[in-house]
């Protein structure tokens, strides 16, 4: 187990995730991507659920559920807590969570060829999956978020079975 701990937002973390969503995401420009202004604070409040790592909070997990399955909405850790393992302690809380609560996968949507995108998360078992599985749900997630101008590099979505669950497409 990580010995950062990692338990469920409360209200007054608020202020501290929507920092660390941005501090996150000046990563991108590192790598040439300029993202299009968001709404950190909208994310995390319309979020099914928010898992955090540390205290303070370093990082965070917002998950929803689509089509029948977990949905990583968004995952982030501030750049001064990077590379300690944190993120992946959250995406193992995530994956666990969805197992215990009988959804049969965890789906995400990322950038294909960021390094601690898609190559991370395929690292951690999540594969490309097919338009032809997505579920009407992720292809109106897929839509919100072309609409909203994030696809400034090749985009793709993943999925990891949950202890090695099927399930159809479309959950």
């Amino acid at each position: 187990m990580h010995p950062t701990p990692i338990r469920l937002s409360r209200s007054e973390d608020l202020p501290v995730l929507v920092e660390v969503s941005r501090a996150a995401d000046r990563l991108f420009e590192d790598v040439g991507l300029l993202l299009p202004p968001d709404d950190p604070e909208h994310t995390l409040r319309s979020a099914g659920e928010v898992l955090v790592a540390g205290e303070p909070p370093v990082g965070f997990a917002a998950v929803d559920q689509l089509d029948g399955r977990t949905h990583l909405d968004q995952l982030a850790v501030h750049p001064g807590a990077g590379r300690r393992g944190i993120g992946g302690a959250l995406l193992d809380e995530v994956v666990a969570r969805a197992g215990r609560r009988g959804f049969p996968a965890v789906t995400l949507t990322t950038f294909r060829d960021v390094a601690w995108n898609a190559p991370w998360y395929r690292r951690r078992g999540f594969v490309e999956l097919p338009r032809s599985e997505w579920g009407p749900e992720l292809r109106a997630r897929w839509a919100e978020e072309r609409n909203a101008g994030i696809e400034v590099a090749p985009r793709i979505a993943m999925i990891a079975r949950v202890d090695g669950a099927t399930d159809r497409p479309g959950g």
